[in-house]
């Protein structure tokens, strides 16, 4: 049901991945018969524009753009001066030192009029949300455009706030997965359910057509999600090799390394709970009994200024490698070459 609704031949979702998936990616990903997409969540809106600009020009075929729905970080000058503190020495090992001061650096879809005003000038055909939902004249706002609309659940609850706002498909995003957890409500803790469960719970309670998200790369993993029920698979960290990928060099060489086979869930890094392969950033900065973390986008500023440092001296133990529990299954193969090779493992999975 998913694959006409979404206009794609095969049951397979490029995950957004922002930062990471790139208009070359998404276009190589929709033109071979998948849906390939692309965040606009880390950058303005104008910057926004041109990605989907690019993302169209490579591809006549559906693709989805994404964009993050949290609430907008209350500021604790208090708080993010300890935690400033708390990586201070980090950053001196480095050779730098921490900023004086953090804001926040992520604008939300919750209340960027940028935002919302280029995707109604554009238009892309589907519009993905992740951390949450946005006021509902928004989502009328993008449904009146003819723009299919998907969201992320990790949540019963969730799903069920999803479909009742007029979401299309339901992406359900399991504690496998890798980035960032789409908890509308993180403070109110994480449930932690596994993809494979949560589709099940949400294909028998709900109406819309779910997609699994979460652990899957490959096409046994998009087999068994589909016999639960599940309607589409989305894969994030099985495309982030592909050359088409904006992963650097240090990020191919851990995914690709035994590293990969230890991931961990981290609020360290960015603010909000993010699965990445364990480095000294989530094992030491992260380490339990380190003060509060910042919210959303001013830890992250904080975090970022340290990868940054960290790269500068030539250290990868400070990165945001992103990345879910199946990340050691991972596959070095063009963007096409993988749909390819994924559908027929699911086709073959499926019998």
């Amino acid at each position: 049901m998913s694959c006409a609704v979404l206009g794609i031949d095969y049951p397979i979702i490029q995950a957004p991945m922002a930062g990471t998936a790139t208009p070359a990616l998404a276009a190589a990903v929709s033109n071979a018969g998948g849906l390939g997409s692309i965040s606009i969540a880390a950058v303005k809106a104008e910057v926004g524009r041109q990605m989907i600009i690019e993302t169209r020009a490579g591809t006549r075929r559906p693709f989805n753009i994404n964009v993050f729905c949290h609430r907008p970080s209350i500021v604790d000058t208090t708080a993010e001066h300890v935690w400033l503190e708390h990586l201070q020495p980090y950053f001196a090992e480095l050779g730098s030192d921490a900023p004086s001061a953090i804001g926040d650096i992520y604008s939300s879809f919750y209340d960027d009029d940028g935002q919302l005003d280029v995707l109604l000038e554009q238009r892309p055909p589907i519009v993905s949300f992740h951390l949450g939902l946005p006021p509902q004249d928004r989502i009328d706002a993008l449904k009146k455009a003819g723009i299919t609309l998907l969201a992320s659940a990790t949540t019963l609850e969730e799903g069920r706030l999803l479909e009742a706002a007029g979401i299309d498909l339901i992406v359900a995003q399991g504690i496998e997965a890798g980035g960032h957890r789409g908890v509308f409500e993180p403070q109110r803790g994480d449930q932690g359910i596994g993809t494979l469960a949560l589709v099940r719970v949400l294909v028998r309670h709900l109406s819309r057509p779910v997609i699994a998200a979460g652990g899957i790369m490959d096409g046994a993993g998009i087999a068994a999600a589909m016999a639960l029920g599940a309607s589409a698979a989305q894969l994030g960290t099985a495309f982030i090799l592909c050359p088409e990928s904006a992963a650097n060099d240090a990020y191919r060489r851990m995914l690709s390394s035994e590293r990969a086979q230890v991931t961990q869930v981290t609020t360290a890094i960015s603010g909000r709970p993010a699965r990445g392969i364990v480095n000294r950033f989530i094992a030491e900065v992260g380490a339990p009994g380190h003060p509060p973390v910042p919210g959303f986008g001013i830890a992250y500023d904080a975090g970022k200024q340290l990868i940054a440092a960290a790269a500068k001296a030539g250290n990868a133990e400070f990165a945001a490698h992103w990345a879910g529990q199946g990340a050691a299954l991972a596959r070095a193969l063009p963007a096409a070459q993988l749909v390819d090779v994924l559908q027929r493992e699911y086709l073959a999975a499926r019998g």
